[in-house]
């Protein structure tokens, strides 16, 4: 099988066999019909952390009893950045950008992008719109990249995504306490009604934009019902607004709302180890 461009590398035949014997483990576990699908932020890592080398060997065992599926909301690059850069090849299914991006078994199956759905025209409406609003927020600190352009989804930050994580924690914080973010969603809500947007509040510093639709569920239309009796969920930002919430309660999935990655390792024990 090719990998995409970005995932090669030089391997040993010992270190090939190797990866044949744990794909070939990790296609066929005990229970094929059952799958698991994950959130990556706060619910295999840390907001933006690495996952650790424990946590990794935990899913894969797992991935020896039931399906696993990964559905994380940023890019593939980013989700590498955590992950690992074999990732799309690690677990049988692996969604980025909410599924915009969707892989099985290593090989890519659709990508879709919000500029060609809402039209340029829009997207720069959206942009200055942004900006403008920025400008007159006043938070304690302001550092770069306000807006993340990505292939299915606006990201936006007030604080701006090059913050440290010093202060993206203390950001969170202060989000809470002043509702900045929530207070944009609704601004931006009424500014653009016109396109049918979903707003998702998700991790410590940002929210997504994104059409009607486009959020996790996006997900479910590459997981055949016929190939599956259940479909969990795992995520930690279930709440409604959340960006785990509407495949966290959708009716095809069943919801596990998780605080840890240590968390996430305890339920899915006591589930299906």
């Amino acid at each position: 099988r090719l990998l995409p461009p970005f995932l090669h590398i030089m391997s040993s035949p010992s270190a090939k066999k190797q990866k044949t014997d744990d794909e070939n483990m990790s296609n066929t576990p005990e229970k094929p019909r059952t799958i698991a699908l994950f959130d990556v932020d706060g619910t295999l890592t840390i907001p933006r952390g690495e996952v650790t080398p424990d946590m990794m060997e935990f899913m894969k065992e797992l991935s020896k009893k039931i399906t696993v599926g990964i559905v994380g909301g940023s890019d593939l690059p980013k989700q590498q950045e955590q992950l690992g850069d074999g990732i799309v090849d690690t677990f049988p299914y692996n969604f980025s950008q909410n599924g915009l991006v969707a892989y099985k078994d290593g090989k890519i199956l659709e990508v879709q992008t919000i500029s060609k759905f809402l039209g340029e025209d829009n997207v720069k409406r959206l942009v200055n719109w942004v900006m403008k609003y920025l400008a007159d927020v006043d938070i304690p600190v302001k550092r770069g990249t306000f807006i993340e352009f990505r292939s299915g989804m606006f990201n936006i930050s007030p604080i701006g995504r090059d913050c440290s994580r010093e202060e993206r924690n203390d950001y969170e914080k202060f989000d809470l306490e002043h509702n900045i973010r929530k207070n944009m969603v609704e601004a931006m809500k009424k500014e653009f009604a016109d396109l049918n947007l979903t707003y998702s509040i998700g991790g410590q510093i940002s929210f997504d934009v994104f059409p009607q639709g486009w959020d996790k569920t996006y997900s479910l239309k590459f997981i055949a019902e016929s190939d599956f009796d259940e479909v969990h969920f795992f995520g930690d930002k279930t709440f409604e607004g959340g960006n785990d919430y509407e495949i966290f309660s959708h009716e095809r999935t069943i919801g596990h709302t998780v605080t840890s990655p240590d968390d996430t390792k305890e339920q899915c024990t006591k589930l299906f180890m």
